[in-house]
């Protein structure tokens, strides 16, 4: 069942192989790229947690600008340490953002590009009653069925001001740089099919501590 946030829109399977390959630049400023090849990806779930006393920042490398988000460690222990993990082996590398919202939010770290991708288990951060899903904010998708604050590897960045959404929604953390390339992402969709109109690729996630 693909993981979405609140209405599930069409499926979106990219074709061709191979990414980066690129042919300009857009009136958005984002290169223009071929679509890496989809591929189903599993990883083993991470045993330690993160320090609590260290910040540890994301930093998205994608064909329209970067963006970092600083992961919220105390909120959400184990969906932290399972994003970090899963960013120091490469998981969201070649991956594409598969579900754009213009004015909702964009969505990406499905390796199979179908809405249906995870890493192979998930992890459980219940938010906190009052968590209000406002622009910048990064969280995590999960199905319908699924309880609150579970997590695969499914996020989503709101461009929304307030998404409005309920607490359900596991918190990973808050964009502190490139809200604006975020913002240029979120642009890019169809708000009939929440599908992209061109190719978004993550081609490089890092993280940083400190």
């Amino acid at each position: 069942m693909p993981r979405w946030i609140l209405a599930a829109p069409l499926a979106l399977a990219f074709a061709g192989c191979g990414g980066g390959s690129n042919a300009g630049t857009d009136a958005g400023g984002c290169v223009q790229v071929s679509p890496p090849a989809p591929h189903a990806r599993t990883e083993a779930r991470p045993t330690a947690r993160l320090d609590p006393a260290k910040t540890y920042d994301v930093t998205l490398q994608t064909n329209c600008g970067s963006f970092t988000i600083r992961l919220a460690v105390e909120t959400s222990p184990a969906t932290t340490a399972s994003f970090a993990s899963l960013v120091r082996k490469g998981f969201f590398d070649g991956t594409v953002f598969h579900r754009v919202v213009p004015g909702f939010v964009i969505q990406g770290g499905d390796p199979t590009a179908t809405g249906e991708g995870d890493p192979g288990y998930s992890t459980v951060d219940r938010p906190p009653a009052g968590t209000r899903y406002t622009h910048g904010l990064v969280a995590m998708a999960k199905t319908a069925t699924e309880p609150a604050g579970t997590s695969g590897s499914q996020f989503f960045v709101v461009t929304a001001a307030d998404a409005q959404l309920p607490p359900e929604y596991a918190v990973l953390g808050r964009v502190v740089a490139g809200l604006a390339v975020v913002d240029r992402i979120g642009k890019l969709g169809d708000a009939t099919t929440e599908e992209p109109t061109e190719p978004i690729e993550i081609e490089k996630a890092t993280l940083a501590v400190r």
